[in-house]
């Protein structure tokens, strides 16, 4: 059982029941996915690129990782519909409690110059996406075997209605939001 899973059912979700008195467990929102995301510019010129970050997300998260193909052409970017772009794993249930611990305890006191995530990412609808930009602050990649350092984007998607929901079950949940 992922600790914290625990920690939400005894600690959250009293917390957000009384804030916002509710009258019902199911009525507390939840966590309901994670969703991380690399692109690889690279990717177009060099497939190995990919397949590094592919590996890299799989070590990360404790899933394959999925390829993403470009949707449509950029004659800019030198890029052609169905070219494979960037890699995205999915996370639920326990392996998603887990890796958002590990985000919260171990990795987001790696990243330099730390001040605390925005508040300002959420999308309206109760879901919060944040970007990081090196992956090395993961304990679980080790710097020699980085191919090339790159970010990527996690988004949280939760069963909150609003911002402000979504945003106390995460702070109860322990993300370091700035003030």
């Amino acid at each position: 059982m992922a600790r914290l899973k625990d920690t939400y059912r005894a600690e959250v979700v009293p917390a957000l029941m009384k804030e916002f008195g509710y009258s019902n467990v199911m009525q507390v929102p939840r966590l309901q996915k994670v969703v991380v995301n690399v692109s690889v510019k690279e990717a177009i010129q060099n497939i190995k690129a990919l397949e590094a970050v592919q590996e890299e997300l799989g070590q990360l998260t404790g899933q394959k990782a999925v390829i993403r193909k470009a949707r449509r052409s950029v004659a800019n970017f030198k890029l052609r519909k169905g070219m494979p772009l960037g890699a995205m794993v999915t996370l639920r249930q326990n392996r998603m409690y887990e890796f958002v611990d590990r985000l919260i305890s171990l990795s987001i006191p790696r990243i330099r110059d730390f001040r605390g995530l925005s508040p300002k990412s959420f999308d309206g609808r109760g879901n919060y996406s944040m970007g990081v930009t090196e992956q090395i602050i993961f304990p679980e990649i080790e710097y020699d075997k980085v191919y090339k350092i790159h970010g990527l984007n996690i988004t949280f998607v939760t069963s909150a209605d609003t911002d402000a929901e979504a945003r106390a079950l995460l702070k109860n949940m322990g993300m370091p939001f700035k003030s």
